[in-house]
């Protein structure tokens, strides 16, 4: 088989066993096609690549300027492969089972303050017309309150936000559901954009059109609002709110709403939870707010730390 063949049979039985999320199929595909390149480039191929191919292929990207989680995420695709490739029995060893990666480096989280995420909750309220205002306060209180990752707040299906919820069920990667609760702000602004979207998504079926199953609805190839689009807003209201395009991403509502939980005394597991993090060392990151309230705590109220 030649390298094309090599990728897409495991991309469809990753996306078959494993449940893989569109977007990691997309990222692994992207990492293996580079590699099968620089293979064909050495004049060599997937079936007849050594470990100091691969080896060379890291020393390769290392050289490129690649970030070092870059580097360990296109090991991981390629170690996925050829275990894959040596179960099917393409090849009768692994050359990439003893290579160890470059590891990832744990950096602070960039987040936003309390008073910045005010500032753009009240950007949403009141920038554009009247009914993009109540999809972008509904947006940004949903993603403030829960925490959510972009993809799963613009793919929200309508169903699991009706009747008032608490909670509300969210699909995150590898088809994994958790339950997220919503703060008052967060339920009012839902409320009042399923009302204003109803309404939009009757009179679109009075016109012949189908009706959308996703909350946040658009004509876009999926259905529902992109998460580039989204990207955008997010700048836009920034701009609007006084604060600095480049401190505000989706992400960063993400880390700040982590960060403010911990800041008022959530512990780390509920975190976890929350995130949707599968492993409780993703959610460590945060723990430098945890390092500052002890911090806090001993200058306060350790007897020789008063005066």
């Amino acid at each position: 088989m030649n390298g094309e063949r090599w990728i897409s049979t495991y991309l469809q039985a990753t996306a078959a066993e494993m449940d893989a999320a569109q977007n990691t199929q997309s990222a692994y595909g992207r990492d293996l096609l580079d590699f099968s390149e620089w293979l064909t480039g050495q004049g060599i191929d997937f079936a007849s690549a050594s470990r100091a191919d691969v080896e060379g292929y890291l020393i390769h990207c290392q050289a490129q300027g690649l970030a070092q989680s870059t580097r360990a995420r296109r090991l991981s695709s390629i170690k996925g492969l050829y275990r894959f490739a040596f179960e099917e029995g393409w090849r009768d060893d692994n050359p990439a089972i003893q290579i160890k990666g470059p590891g990832r480096t744990k950096s602070l989280p960039k987040t936003l303050s309390v008073e910045e995420v005010e500032s753009l909750l009240s950007a949403a309220q009141n920038f554009g017309r009247s009914k993009d205002r109540l999809r972008n306060t509904c947006l940004m209180e949903l993603l403030y309150a829960t925490g959510m990752r972009v993809s799963e707040l613009v793919s929200l299906p309508v169903s699991a936000t009706r009747g008032d919820p608490r909670m509300i069920l969210v699909r995150g990667k590898g088809g994994k559901e958790r339950m997220v609760p919503l703060s008052p702000p967060a339920k009012t602004a839902l409320a009042a954009w399923i009302i204003q979207r109803d309404k939009e998504q009757d009179l679109a079926q009075s016109k012949g059109k189908p009706v959308s199953k996703f909350l946040f609805a658009s004509r876009s190839k999926a259905g529902h609002m992109t998460r580039n689009r989204f990207y955008l807003l997010i700048k836009e209201l920034a701009v609007f709110g006084g604060i600095s395009p480049a401190k505000v991403t989706p992400h960063t509502l993400r880390h700040a709403f982590a960060t403010h939980l911990l800041a008022n005394g959530a512990d780390l597991r509920s975190i976890q939870t929350l995130l949707g993090h599968a492993d409780i060392s993703t959610t460590e990151i945060y723990t430098h707010v945890l390092e500052d309230r002890l911090k806090e705590l001993v200058l306060e109220h350790h007897p020789l730390a008063k005066g």
